[in-house]
């Protein structure tokens, strides 16, 4: 928007989302998916945020960098449902 960005609070919530993250982890260590053995509504709202946080914020080691988190995210962005729709809107 043509205006410099806030460094801190841009920190702040890669810290908090670090949080959220590591939640998530414990998760799925636990399950393959978010609510259990099956994907689901849970799964399925992450892709789009977190294909962002990847390809837009260029902060994938967010992910990379959990084991689950890592494994669970290869698996829900694999799915070709997923993959046709990003075709559609290249």
């Amino acid at each position: 928007m043509g205006k410099n960005g806030d460094i801190a609070l841009a920190h702040s919530c890669e810290e908090k989302l670090e949080k959220v993250l590591d939640v998530y982890e414990t998760r799925l260590s636990k399950s393959t998916y978010l609510a259990g053995d099956k994907f689901t509504l849970a799964d399925l709202s992450h892709l789009p945020g977190i294909e962002h946080l990847i390809e837009g914020a260029k902060l994938g080691h967010l992910i990379s960098e959990r084991k689950y988190v890592n494994a669970w995210w290869k698996k829900i962005s694999s799915r070709p449902s997923w993959k046709k729709l990003k075709e559609l809107v290249k």
